[in-house]
């Protein structure tokens, strides 16, 4: 089942497609802060619950500490809804394939890497390109199946020779156009499903030596080769709903600050140059890289021009110190907040058995 490709380039589809009604699903988010917040475990404490009663984050994410068993984890994210009054708030999760994948067998089936699919394209890109669709339309099965909505999906960086391999199999190849070609794959498939896919890390991690989970990257390369190379598959996603930040420094364009707080970064490349006018949110607020108390951060990426503060692991103390720099979400944030979730409505007819039968046979083919 889906679309057929017409060109390594461009993955079209022409499915019919059911649209819910819009007018019952958006609530106010000019209520909502502009922050996506994890929680500590498996179900929400009497804590947790008060906070995000009185903070309203707009979003939620889960992580592999909040995933136990389905009921488990579809009452966790029905209390999170609950706590801000909207049935269909962005429950975010990590859902790539390979070794970032929160949900794991028996809740959902252990999925190749990103890599695994480049290689498919290498030999056949059209086989490529419908492994990524069908593989993100599984994802999209898997997910709402526990009120999930949100996948930050797909990996847009190109990796380089000798670079850190935090990104490694994680991206789908070396060269730009593939990877291009395979993120726009995967977003469709997952947009199928009703999933919103978010694009990372703009604009490209791959070039990084260090481990932004730990340390500060700093990427020296030129700006004209980080157009001809990092900046290509995001600047062929620019229409994408939302996108991540990377908390890397690009010494030819902003020697001092990454990404996530460098409004040169974020108003010359990736609004002006790449042309990303979708909803962007800050990679993970509490990452070793960024420097400063909690509520500095969040201050310092809302005022380079993120539209939303990501935090993730659920430190009340932490959530705290975010929510009181946070403002609600206003202006040209809100629109974009409003324009994202409108492709919550978008779900096609694909049966999931058949999705995932072509998906088994098309990789035990290449086993």
């Amino acid at each position: 089942m889906g679309p057929p490709c017409e060109s390594t380039a461009v993955f079209c589809f022409s499915r019919k497609v059911r649209r819910a009604a819009l007018g019952d699903m958006l609530v106010d988010m000019s209520e909502s802060k502009a922050v996506i917040l994890g929680a500590a475990g498996t179900s929400l404490t009497d804590e947790e619950i008060a906070f995000y009663k009185g903070e309203r984050p707009w979003g939620f994410i889960l992580f592999a500490r909040n995933i136990a068993e389905p009921g488990q984890v579809r009452d966790l994210v029905a209390a999170m809804r609950d706590c801000v009054g909207n049935p269909d708030a962005p429950v975010f999760v990590d859902q790539e394939g390979g070794r970032v994948q929160r949900f794991r067998a028996p809740l959902a089936a252990e999925y190749p890497p990103a890599s695994a699919l480049g290689a498919l394209y290498q030999h056949d890109p059209q086989a490529g390109l419908r492994a990524a669709w069908l593989m993100s339309r599984l994802h999209a099965f898997d997910l709402r199946k526990y009120g999930v909505n949100a996948d930050c999906l797909p990996v847009l960086d190109v990796p380089v020779e000798g670079a850190h391999d935090v990104i490694g199999g994680r991206a789908y190849a070396k060269r730009p156009e593939i990877v291009a070609a395979m993120g726009k794959a995967a977003a469709e498939g997952l947009e199928a499903g009703g999933v919103l896919p978010v694009i990372k890390h703009m604009p490209g991690h791959g070039r990084a030596f260090s481990d932004s989970h730990h340390q500060l990257p700093v990427v020296e390369a030129s700006l004209d080769v980080l157009r001809a190379h990092d900046f290509v598959p995001f600047r062929a996603m620019r229409d994408a709903p939302m996108g991540m930040t990377a908390h890397v420094v690009y010494t030819s364009i902003d020697p001092e600050k990454p990404a996530t707080t460098s409004a040169r970064v974020i108003e010359t490349i990736i609004r002006g140059e790449i042309g990303f006018d979708g909803l962007l949110m800050s990679d993970d607020v509490s990452m070793r890289a960024l420097s400063g108390d909690f509520g500095t951060r969040a201050e310092a990426i809302l005022a380079a021009g993120c539209d939303v503060v990501l935090h993730c692991n659920g430190v009340m103390s932490e959530m705290s110190a975010v929510c009181e720099r946070v403002p609600a979400l206003a202006g040209r944030s809100l629109e974009r907040a409003k324009a994202a979730v409108k492709g919550l409505a978008r779900r096609d007819d694909t049966l999931e058995a058949a999705v995932r039968a072509e998906f088994d046979a098309m990789f035990a083919a290449v086993a």
